[in-house]
């Protein structure tokens, strides 16, 4: 008796990467020897899910740029949705933090002493602070928290962490007017250096969206990062000068580390910030060429932290 073979099931000694293509061709709808890969080149097919260049996904994140914003504010008025004071939230989060800080460091460490206006030091500080840790937390967790939606729709993934960037500065956009008021309160009154808080947060803004993105990937991959975040947040604060004048303490220590101290990012935009909307704050209390090296941090880790999360774009979402 004759044995029929099925077009589906291989040939003995048939290779096994060729089955698909002989499924194909045995059914009749393609001739023998067509090489399938340069058919769907030819007719424009390509891996699902497959990593677009860099431009085309440049361009998939700015025609989405309305689904970002859209996104980010539903999660801002949402943050605290189940709260009685609401909003109101945003505001007394840093002041809170910087009343205990006040307490803490300003009276019982006595780090006020030799810095004039102290509080306002402190608030513009504990505010610029709090926009630069909440960024990283959420984006720490923008894939990974969001699988559920990074599963059912396809979208350029980016999209995620730059939301949650961008609700973070609606957030501290939100609490600057609180901020203006605490400073007007204590005799620091509107100038025209205040036009310098814009193209400092403007700066800030970049360099944490590229911070984020690049915390997003290490979250989406290791989601264990989030739990280590706060631990890594908290010492980056103590180093950046939040509650004291690194100008102060920079003389006591040797160069490089006064160097690394001076150059940390997080302390280049706060004391940016506070050059900005405080009187006392002059420019001999900045390092040399502080715009130029917040600048280069913004262009350094925003560029290399969206390179960096669009390389992994095609893993996201998956085992």
């Amino acid at each position: 008796m004759s044995q029929t073979i099925s077009p589906t099931t291989p040939n003995p000694g048939q290779d096994p990467d060729r089955k698909g293509e002989n499924a194909q061709v045995g059914t009749g709808l393609l001739p023998p020897g067509t090489d399938l890969a340069a058919l769907a080149a030819r007719h424009g097919l390509t891996v699902s899910g497959a990593r677009p260049s860099l431009p085309a996904y440049v361009r998939q994140l700015w025609s989405r740029r309305h689904f970002i914003t859209a996104f980010a504010t539903a999660r801002l008025m949402s943050q605290y949705s189940q709260a009685k004071l609401g909003q109101v939230w945003q505001i007394m989060t840093p002041l809170l933090n910087a009343t205990v800080y006040y307490f803490i460091f300003g009276v019982l460490l006595n780090t006020k002493h030799g810095v004039p206006d102290y509080i306002p030091f402190l608030v513009t500080g504990v505010f610029i602070w709090t926009f630069t840790s909440s960024a990283i937390t959420s984006g720490t967790r923008a894939i990974s928290g969001n699988l559920g939606l990074v599963r059912a729709l396809h979208f350029p993934r980016a999209s995620l962490p730059l939301a949650f960037a961008l609700q973070q500065l609606q957030q501290l956009l939100f609490s600057m007017a609180a901020l203006a008021a605490i400073l007007v309160c204590f005799g620091q009154y509107p100038t025209l250096s205040w036009l310098l808080a814009a193209p400092a947060l403007v700066l800030q803004s970049v360099f944490l969206a590229g911070l984020s993105m690049i915390m997003a990937r290490l979250g989406a991959k290791t989601p264990d990062i989030a739990q280590l975040t706060p631990f890594l947040l908290r010492t980056w604060m103590y180093v950046s000068g939040v509650m004291y004048s690194i100008d102060k303490v920079s003389g006591k220590l040797p160069h490089s580390v006064a160097l690394l101290l001076q150059w940390n990012p997080a302390a280049v935009y706060i004391d940016l910030m506070r050059f900005a909307l405080i009187d006392s704050f002059g420019s001999d209390k900045l390092p040399d060429h502080v715009w130029a090296i917040a600048l280069g941090w913004a262009v350094v880790v925003g560029v290399g932290g969206f390179v960096y999360f669009w390389k992994a774009e095609e893993e996201y979402g998956r085992g």
